[in-house]
């Protein structure tokens, strides 16, 4: 049994916690299962996280940008994605490929019919069987940055993070079956089940027994 789950959103949405907490899960169940996330997850994908993450007087382009991102992502597919759902695992990956669409394309501008074909390249046409949003506005994702040091895509301004909210919830709407949309102002652990609910419903259906939690 292989499953791919993705986790989205914008920024301080609580998605990383959600992934890790879900991967427990997973291990207490005693299913197979691994966490990646994005840009990064590869030796070669943490030097390009270092490059598009860090906060520099000369940022590159949006279109390198993109492709850097591309970069990172076709490691992590070929390397660690696919073979291990090849191995019948489980592999949640904070972010994937709806990323770039929200934040190069809709956040940075790039046309879309630009992103599609490279998003393909990268990812050999994988895609998630599930993708969990944490939606969260704007000005909250914002706030609860707090005063930390920022990177790049932290110290974006209000107007784009809120290009890159609204991008996700259009892009959700678009396919209904395979995004679960929740709010991230809930309490952490009711965000937890319903999470676990939804993917519970999908081991079911691939005959997945689970014990009582």
């Amino acid at each position: 049994m292989s499953l791919f789950i993705t986790f989205e959103g914008v920024e301080g949405c609580g998605k990383s916690t959600q992934a890790k907490a879900l991967e427990q899960k997973f291990r207490r169940q005693g299913i197979p299962v691994i966490l990646a996330h994005e840009p990064g997850g590869t030796p070669l994908g943490m030097e390009i996280r270092h490059i598009l993450k860090k906060s520099r007087l000369n940022p590159p382009f949006a279109i390198t940008e993109l492709l850097l991102f591309a970069a990172s992502r076709a490691q992590l597919v070929t390397g660690v994605i696919r073979p291990n759902l090849k191995q019948g695992k489980v592999v949640i990956c904070d972010r994937f490929a709806d990323s770039t669409l929200a934040y190069q394309g809709y956040g940075r501008g790039i046309n879309l019919n630009t992103i599609a074909p490279i998003n393909s390249l990268a990812t050999k046409g994988l895609k998630p069987d599930l993708t969990i949003l944490l939606d969260l506005p704007a000005e909250s994702s914002l706030s609860r940055l707090g005063d930390k040091r920022r990177d790049r895509f932290e110290q974006e301004g209000l107007d784009f993070h809120q290009r890159v909210r609204d991008s996700y919830l259009k892009l959700a709407a678009q396919e209904p079956n395979r995004w679960l949309v929740i709010e991230a102002t809930l309490p952490k652990q009711k965000i937890g089940k319903i999470i676990w609910e939804k993917v519970s419903q999908l081991l079911s259906a691939k005959g997945v027994a689970l014990k009582h939690a």
